[in-house]
Order: structure tokens, then C-alpha cells, then sequence
């Protein structure tokens, strides 16, 4: 019955220790530990839109101190945005809001 069996042959480099030792540890690291390649790549990913996302946010940071700076050093500014933005008006005005309807 063992002699029916055929034995299959397996080349002499895979039979080699060093061979099967460095191929369980990148087993190891591509698939199986907690650091493995693919969350690697995720986080590296996530990364690199975070330092996007960092640099857009600095860009508005900028924006809005120029913007405090501008409102602050006029009181003629400070009311032209508070009448513009957050439609205020004097007690004895009246205000029209004239929308585009689509």
C-alpha cells in the first residue's frame, strides 16, 4: 500500500532551513502580525490625507486671522461685514433680503 504512493519531490532550496524560516517570517509580516503590510499601507494612507487636510487648515487659519485683522482695525469694516453677514441693520432701517429662485 506505501508503495502505490508516489512521493512528490521537493526541490532542495525549499528543503533548505534558512529557506523556510525566511519564508514563515514574510508570511509573518505580510498577513499575520498586528503590523502587518496592509495596515501599513492604511495608515500610511490616512497619513498622507491627514498632512492634506493639515495644510488646507493652516491655509484657513490664515484666512481668518487676516480677515480678525481687517475687521478690528476699522469700525466702518466691522459694521459693512456685520450688515453683510449676519444681516443686522439700525433701529431705524428697514432690510430687504432679495433671493434668486430656482
Amino acid at each position: 500500500m506505501l508503495s502505490k504512493i508516489k512521493s512528490i519531490k521537493i526541490p532542495a532550496y525549499m528543503r533548505n532551513k534558512y529557506f523556510v524560516s525566511a519564508a514563515a517570517f514574510l508570511i509573518w509580516l505580510a498577513f499575520i502580525d498586528s503590523k502587518n503590510f496592509i495596515s501599513q499601507y492604511e495608515l500610511s494612507s490616512e497619513v498622507n490625507k491627514l498632512e492634506s487636510q493639515k495644510s488646507f487648515f493652516m491655509e484657513e487659519i490664515v484666512k481668518t486671522r487676516k480677515e480678525q485683522e481687517e475687521l478690528l482695525s476699522s469700525p466702518d469694516k466691522l459694521e459693512k461685514f456685520a450688515r453683510e453677514k449676519y444681516l443686522m441693520k439700525k433701529d431705524d432701517e428697514d432690510l430687504f433680503i432679495f433671493t434668486e429662485e430656482e
